[in-house]
């Protein structure tokens, strides 16, 4: 009878147990992004999408306002030791990241969790950006853009210009004769370029195979230089101020929203910007046809390498439980599905990051509807990314990047010379990489 009743109340314990796990509250998993407007909008979309596909996790997405305004509310928070399970970081700020102790490896985090990821999947170029010294994924790539030129095709057409190829980059000469006609025909201005340090230096030296700063580009150590006053790019920046003269180039303001606004004005006639910009246009745009070309390229650069990516990523943050990992890892691989991945490419520009993605996207003939959102994949990966066109790997670059934006606006407002501006931009940026190297020695 005694057995009778210990056989009773387990079975009752464990009913009662089952029932209370059958009905528990599922695991929170906050993530802090820097998605906003229609972006914001895709995002909520996505992880609606997987908090509907299962019952054991549910996302959490907050808005931390822009991108240093989210990384500077994940600092305080990890401070504070109330840090959220992800945290979405732009790519200047991967150095940073990647050597502030406060991160779990996303590689690490999908092995400890059983995910045997195929690495080998995803666009090699954004992986590339995101790994350490050891080829192992620090951060899982989430919005990935390249810059892309947009051009007017009315306006071309009204100076008597054809289309733009979208897989042959025209060289800076003939876009320059490409300008001169288009200003004469009446436009107020040839082009404008949003990012100008991303646009103009990063990935004009990623694109021509130019070190930009030494140990190739700060991936070999935190002891490198910065290498941008040589005369590669002091000539194209030379070429840009010259073109002022004759408002083939004119300056529209440091970010996007100044030179979209031109371009949208129909005052330029080209605009360089990040692929995510197709989807503003798109919504922007209601009077004029535009189109999409790779970057221009030198003369000289016969076979031109791969452009380098902007946008960010997603760090997973130390000091939460394992069960709430488990619910990290399976976000992440629901993330980087075929589904979710052509679903964030169309709806937003940035790349799938999977070639099964892509691939997959090709077969349903989404490119041939939509050829303008293949430049930025076709330019990126056109090459194999050498060691000085896989990104950049430099501390406090957010720094330095404000560094060289400010030195490009002295060399427009007539205030230094090219050669000046980015040797002062050498000199400043120099000291920012030895704080950093001093403090993560």
């Amino acid at each position: 009878m005694k057995k009778g009743k210990f056989v009773l109340i387990a079975s009752v314990l464990i009913a009662v147990f089952a029932f209370s796990q059958a009905f528990a509250a599922p695991v929170e998993i906050h993530w802090w992004h820097a998605m906003r407007s229609a972006r914001g909008e895709v995002v909520k979309k996505m992880v609606e999408e997987f908090n509907a596909s299962q019952t054991k996790y549910v996302v959490i997405e907050t808005n931390k306002g822009n991108y240093d305004e989210t990384v500077n509310a994940g600092v305080a928070a990890i401070r504070a030791n109330k840090q959220p399970h992800i945290l979405q970081s732009f790519e200047v700020g991967t150095q940073t990241m990647m050597l502030s102790g406060a991160i779990y490896p996303v590689y690490q985090l999908m092995k400890d969790n059983g995910y045997d990821v195929d690495w080998s999947d995803y666009l090699q170029p954004v992986l590339s950006y995101y790994m350490d010294a050891d080829g192992n994924l620090m951060s899982m790539p989430f919005n990935s853009s390249t810059p892309v030129m947009y051009y007017n095709v009315d306006l071309f057409k009204k100076a008597g210009l054809a289309p733009l190829s979208k897989e042959k980059p025209v060289t800076w000469e003939e876009l320059g004769d490409m300008l001169k006609l288009i200003v004469d025909s009446g436009v107020p201005g040839g082009m404008v370029t949003a990012w100008q340090s991303w646009t103009q230096i990063e990935n004009y030296s990623a694109i021509h195979n130019i070190p930009f700063a030494s140990k190739a580009n700060g991936y070999q150590g935190l002891d490198c230089e910065l290498l941008i006053n040589n005369d590669k790019v002091v000539g194209h920046i030379t070429r840009l101020k010259d073109w002022m003269s004759d408002k083939r180039f004119f300056y529209g303001g440091q970010k996007y929203q100044g030179p979209k606004a031109e371009f949208i004005a129909q005052n330029a006639a080209v605009y360089i910007d990040s692929i995510s910009g197709i989807a503003k246009l798109k919504k922007a745009v209601k009077d004029f046809t535009w189109d999409v070309a790779p970057l221009p390229v030198e003369a000289w650069m016969k076979e031109p390498q791969n452009s380098i990516i902007g946008g960010a990523s997603n760090w997973v943050l130390k000091g939460h439980k394992k069960e709430e990992y488990a619910g990290v890892a399976a976000f992440l691989e629901f993330l980087a599905t075929p589904a979710m991945q052509e679903y964030w490419h169309m709806e937003t520009g940035y790349f799938p990051i999977t070639k099964s993605a892509y691939r997959s996207l090709k077969a349903k003939g989404y490119y041939d509807k939509q050829p303008y959102q293949e430049v930025g994949i076709q330019q990126m990966t056109r090459r194999d990314p050498t060691e000085i066109s896989r990104g950049l790997r430099l501390g406090y670059f957010i720094q330095i990047r404000n560094i060289i934006n400010e030195e490009l606006e002295m060399v427009w407002n007539d205030t230094k010379s090219p050669q000046a501006a980015m040797d002062d931009a050498v000199k400043r940026g120099n000291e920012q990489l030895r704080q950093f190297e001093k403090i993560y020695q």
